[in-house]
């Protein structure tokens, strides 16, 4: 379907015009209660992704960036957990939304894909019947035959070879690589206006992830979707990615448009970040890496939280008040130094 055609994709719940924006996160936190009391995850995050556009976001493990997904997807619930701020999905509040009100938008108007398809996929159910499912709780009434068929076109779509016989068969039997096109094809099914995409090619090798990312591209373009796409890898990143928010300790540390990010980097964790990725150009005995390691949520250090780590810490600077995001434009950064730093980006 055009995206054009469809009027939830134009207007929002209530008629409202809400543009080209179809995922708006507005200071968003998540709080775990621990043995430590409650920690605070993600803290006060904003992101907006936009139709046809792929935002990514980046960070080391332990930086929030599955939380925050998770939080979107309303898959966070019970007394030991507490989420607030605002997540809008093309234009209509999610946060206070019942897990039936969500149930009715995951997979209808927001997919989402993992790191780990196998352990996604039910291994008792055959693909085909997995895809249908999906197609008939949010089809209008279509019988099990017209799921069926409709599971077969979608794995046509992400290019699995003999559809009508491969459907018939259970997730054991597919390639890491096929299984991740299966749950592309599941999350895509009903046409949803946003994608989350939690490290979808981490556990593919090389080629395998190629084809993935290419698949992704190609999905985006026929239906328009705006892409929030989690990741690690940087090179992946500049591949893929028009917008990029950089996360640690649960904070935004730094966002701007992808080339801005890589070439003009302004927060010291990006160009950590930046030089810890390979260089296929460049021969090195070593790869860099930021030194230590993300603290747990219940010990963030005070002032810049990545103060602990960065070469350009300066005491009674960065290590005193919190220090807020930032900046002019489209790119902000939360760094007390950012206007006298001249940090390292990619070469041009």
């Amino acid at each position: 379907m055009d995206p054009a055609e469809s009027d939830f994709e134009t207007q929002g719940p209530t008629g409202e015009d809400f543009g080209d924006v179809v995922l708006e996160v507005s200071d968003l936190c998540v709080q775990f209660k621990t043995e430590h009391g409650w920690s605070t995850v993600v803290d006060h995050v904003n992101l907006i992704v936009r139709r046809g556009e792929t935002l990514g976001l980046v960070g080391e493990s332990g930086s929030g960036k599955t939380v925050t997904s998770l939080a979107i997807m309303g898959l966070l619930s019970g007394p030991r957990v507490k989420v607030s701020g605002s997540v809008k999905l093309a234009g209509r509040e999610l946060i206070g939304l019942s897990n039936a009100e969500m149930n009715a938008l995951r997979g209808k108007t927001i997919g989402m894909i993992f790191q780990e398809p196998r352990r996604a996929l039910n291994p008792a159910f055959t693909v085909g019947d997995q895809i249908a499912e999906v197609v008939r709780r949010h089809g209008d009434g279509l019988s099990r035959k017209q799921a069926w068929a409709k599971a077969v076109e979608m794995l046509e779509l992400v290019g699995i070879p003999d559809a009508p016989q491969r459907a018939a068969e259970y997730p054991h039997q597919f390639s890491g690589g096929m299984c991740q096109r299966v749950m592309l094809a599941m999350a895509v099914a009903c046409e949803p206006v946003v994608l989350i995409a939690d490290e979808p090619t981490t556990a593919l090798d090389v080629t395998v992830q190629a084809q993935v990312l290419d698949l992704l591209a190609e999905l985006q373009d026929r239906m328009g979707l705006g892409i929030l796409f989690i990741t690690h890898d940087l090179g992946v990143v500049a591949e893929t990615c028009d917008t990029v928010a950089v996360l640690y300790g649960g904070q935004m540390m730094e966002s701007a448009v992808s080339e801005d990010m890589y070439f003009d980097p302004r927060h010291p964790y990006t160009e950590g970040l930046l030089a810890s990725t390979p260089d296929a150009q460049v021969r090195a005995d070593r790869l860099f890496a930021i030194a230590g390691t993300v603290p747990p949520a219940w010990d963030w250090p005070d002032g810049c939280r990545f103060h602990p780590r960065c070469g350009y810490a300066k005491a009674g600077v960065c290590d005193g008040v919190a220090i807020p995001l930032a900046g002019e434009g489209d790119h902000l950064v939360r760094c007390a130094r950012a206007d006298e730093l001249r940090l390292e980006g990619i070469a041009r």
